[in-house]
């Protein structure tokens, strides 16, 4: 069967996307590259977990344990802990102690663990509580506003908010296009004039370094090793 994920938006503007998912037949996927950072919960054997995972600047492999369900709150840009440093996970995670069946410790308090469906209301509580924060200037500038800062300014809160810089983001998020396109079949030059990619070689570079994928193995889809949530915005 394979791993069947599962996602919506959200309204909330710290919330990118909230997914869950199940694996069953599965060993491994391919973990593509990503600008967001996660708040993920998961069960497997009767063992409740909880992690941040810190966004991933290029494509990795990652075990897939069997018959586990996963639950993922998925955070917008410019959205981070004050606690913990964005900037230290990328490529990497920070696991959460003291995980009971129903609850979870987060900086000091014990919290209810939230589900699929009440994930916003969650998050509300942790704005509300400060664990959660945003930087206005680095949303404006993910929305093509002048922030009334420095570029160099810019750039400085813009790594520690999201833990890359804006370059970094700009790829990892047109190869995401790029990787849906071809799978919805649009022909490879097509996507290249799209996107705005010098020649194939350079689309090709891209799609291996941050979807782990080339354009053939897009087209035709490895249910022995998917591919983490890629999603349309």
């Amino acid at each position: 069967m394979g791993l069947e994920v599962e996602s919506r938006p959200s309204d909330s503007p710290y919330v990118e996307r909230v997914w869950r998912s199940t694996s069953h037949d599965v060993s491994r996927m391919t973990s593509i590259a990503a600008a967001h950072w996660d708040l993920v919960f998961w069960q497997h054997r009767g063992k409740v977990s909880v992690a941040v995972l810190g966004p991933e600047s290029k494509a990795s492999q990652a075990p897939v344990p069997e018959g586990a369900t996963f639950f993922g709150i998925l955070f917008s840009l410019g959205t981070y802990m004050p606690h913990l440093p964005v900037s230290g996970l990328v490529d990497g995670s920070a696991e959460i102690p003291d995980v009971t069946p129903r609850s979870f410790w987060l900086k000091g308090s014990s919290w209810r663990l939230p589900d699929y469906e009440n994930a916003e209301t969650f998050v509300r509580r942790l704005v509300r509580e400060g664990i959660v924060d945003r930087d206005p200037v680095v949303a404006a500038a993910l929305h093509d506003a002048s922030p009334d800062v420095s570029e160099r300014t810019l750039q400085r809160r813009f790594v520690a908010a999201t833990g890359l810089t804006r370059g970094a983001v700009r790829q990892i998020d047109r190869t995401r296009q790029a990787a849906l396109l071809i799978q919805e079949g649009v022909p490879i030059q097509d996507v290249i004039h799209r996107l705005g990619y010098y020649d194939q070689p350079h689309l090709a570079r891209s799609l291996t370094r941050y979807i782990g994928r080339t354009a053939t193995r897009l087209k035709d889809p490895d249910a022995a090793e998917p591919l983490s949530l890629l999603y349309k915005t």
